[in-house]
């Protein structure tokens, strides 16, 4: 019995890169399986992710510059940008929730989820790139 444990233990060892090597051999450019349109959508949600989590460090560094500009009642701009954060993350998983709902249940779900996470934040992304445009950055 031991021994069956072990041999399976090595077995999902092993196995467990090849499952991760499959995914990443998918060609999104032409992948048809709902499986791959999946894995695919959710790369392009984490690249997006990536991005915006660039741009949104420079907008905090842009935001401490504002408040350290100013005091008293004027100072906010970091606390602004936080909470703005916040209510957008909040609004972009109630929004993409409900996308999914167009496939609940069904293996075209995730797919939905995550394009509507990459449209949304792409959005931001750009929203904040604005700001830091308009701030001279």
């Amino acid at each position: 019995m031991r021994a069956a444990a072990l041999v399976l233990g090595l077995l999902l060892v092993f196995a467990a890169p090849a499952f991760a090597e499959e995914e990443a051999k998918v060609d999104c450019a032409r992948a048809t399986a709902q499986p791959d349109l999946n894995a695919c959508a959710y790369q392009e949600y984490e690249a997006a992710d990536t991005e915006l989590n660039r741009v949104y460090k420079q907008a905090m560094t842009a935001v401490h510059t504002i408040d350290n500009e100013r005091d008293g009642a004027d100072v906010g701009a970091v606390e602004a940008l936080k909470k703005a954060q916040r209510a957008w993350i909040t609004y972009r998983d109630g929004q993409c929730e409900l996308a999914g709902f167009q496939a609940r249940g069904g293996q075209a779900e995730p797919m939905l989820v995550s394009g509507c996470l990459s449209e949304l934040t792409q959005k931001r992304t750009a929203e904040l790139k604005e700001f830091l445009e308009a701030q001279g950055n």
